[in-house]
């Protein structure tokens, strides 16, 4: 369930050391990477400087906007038994082989994909391999298991309930993208009752369909031998089958919902505000770059407008900013999220909105833009320095569909953004009329968002 990699800058602007990591380290991203098809699997190896340490990131088309309208908590059950015990080790046996040599496997459903996480020392590759292969091929699905990870999902999503985050987040998701897209998430009363009536049976056949190897990708980072990591997977997961691409579906379109919607939460200190819209951008499409450096420059960290002048200078929140989110798969939103006091609510939302509608109006400046093209060099170069940023990267720009290159091709992209590109780019696929204000909290007097 589903409960940011912005990038660097122009070589006028870049320090020097900045601009010879990011242009030294990006490219030997496609030129080092060994991309190949292994048994249906795509599979991605980079050998980097790091000693012993290898990282594992991977992806499936298993997640959650597949679940069926009767069953919309199907593809998070799949996903939490995995790691609960395969037909060969009980999860007991798992927990002891990774723990002894310190090793970690995990996985995770969103609205998308099934995401896989791994990590350990180069000698223990074999052992890891091997299992995420058992856990992704021959699950347990014992009842006993299934029967606990019933009550543990229940009481997650109760708990989420209770967190004004999640409610203003929920909320948000329903009230800007349609019925069947990826990116609208399912009402917990509905995931619930989903929940409390699936039979093992299903999760089974729900298996049987999504999980193969037509939709995994694996990418390996670190002190990990090409031809040996190839050979470890040709050989763990050999005579596996199946999995189904999923159609790709349309772009969101408007929904008919209220722009002004209060989701009451008794006894709260602070109120979630999230206001914005669908974009219909997925990442990769143009004026992606250019929409997502204009939104760091209005709110992305303690440099952006919100934070310098809602909480700096006005003090009315200890955390705001601005992001565009969820367009790795599909088409995402832009979003504005910030907390306030419930006394100083009021305040709060006029103040963002004095910055957003000069954002939108006024525009970024030449010197904002040049200023976050130099940040976002230092963002890059710390986000490919550890063998979790490289993997990770890696993965993302498959999943968008985007060749490796990009990653190489990044700097350069983002250095020539013109400011008339950033702001071309937010006054065409941004609207503060049609955006959609979600108050999450202890609020009162406004109606109640269903």
């Amino acid at each position: 369930m589903k409960f940011f990699f912005c990038l660097p800058p122009p070589a006028s602007s870049l320090p020097f050391f900045l601009l010879s990591f990011a242009l030294t380290a990006s490219a030997q991203v496609s030129k080092n990477a060994v991309r190949t098809t292994v048994n249906g699997i795509d599979l991605v190896v980079l050998k980097t400087g790091v000693q012993e340490v290898v990282t594992l990131r991977g992806s499936l088309a298993a997640g959650d906007s597949l679940s069926p309208d009767t069953n919309p908590a199907l593809a998070d059950l799949t996903a939490g038994l995995l790691d609960k015990g395969t037909t060969n080790h009980d999860k007991f046996a798992i927990s002891q082989m990774l723990g002894d040599v310190g090793a970690s496997i995990s996985f995770n459903s969103t609205a998308s994909s099934l995401n896989i996480n791994a990590h350990c020392l180069r000698k223990d590759l074999p052992l890891v391999i091997g299992l995420i292969s058992e856990q992704l091929r021959t699950p347990a699905f014992t009842p006993e298991e299934f029967a606990k990870f019933k009550k543990q999902f229940a009481g997650r999503l109760k708990r989420a309930s209770d967190d004004t985050d999640f409610r203003a987040g929920d909320t948000f998701s329903r009230s800007i993208y349609p019925i069947g897209h990826p990116n609208r998430q399912v009402p917990v009363k509905e995931l619930l009752a989903g929940s409390d009536k699936t039979t093992l049976e299903e999760v089974k056949a729900f298996h049987k369909k999504y999980y193969g190897p037509a939709t995994l990708r694996l990418v390996l980072v670190g002190d990990v031998d090409v031809a040996a990591a190839q050979g470890e997977v040709t050989k763990s997961f050999a005579g596996w089958t199946g999995g189904e691409v999923p159609p790709h579906p349309a772009k969101a379109t408007n929904v008919d919902a209220p722009r002004d919607q209060t989701v009451f939460m008794p006894d709260k200190t602070n109120v979630t505000v999230m206001w914005g819209q669908t974009t219909g951008l997925r990442y990769g499409e143009p004026d992606t770059l250019a929409l997502r450096v204009g939104t760091a420059i209005l709110g992305s960290g303690f440099t952006g407008r919100l934070m310098a002048n809602v909480r700096d200078k006005e003090g009315l929140t200890y955390g705001i900013g601005s992001l565009v989110t969820n367009d790795t798969f599909v088409d995402g939103d832009w979003r504005i999220q910030a907390n306030f006091a419930p006394g100083l609510l009021e305040k709060g939302i006029d103040s963002t909105k004095r910055q957003l509608l000069a954002w939108y109006q006024s525009g970024v400046t030449d010197a904002e833009l040049a200023q976050r093209k130099t940040d976002l060099a230092g963002s890059y170069k710390v986000g490919l320095s550890t063998t979790g940023g490289m993997a990770g990267t890696i993965l993302t720009t498959l999943n968008r569909d985007l060749d490796l290159s990009f990653i190489d091709q990044y700097p350069a992209r983002v250095a020539a953004l013109t400011t008339a590109q950033v702001n071309g780019a937010i006054k065409k696929h941004l609207d503060p009329e049609k955006m959609v204000l979600i108050k999450a909290g202890t609020v009162t007097g406004a109606p109640t968002a269903k």
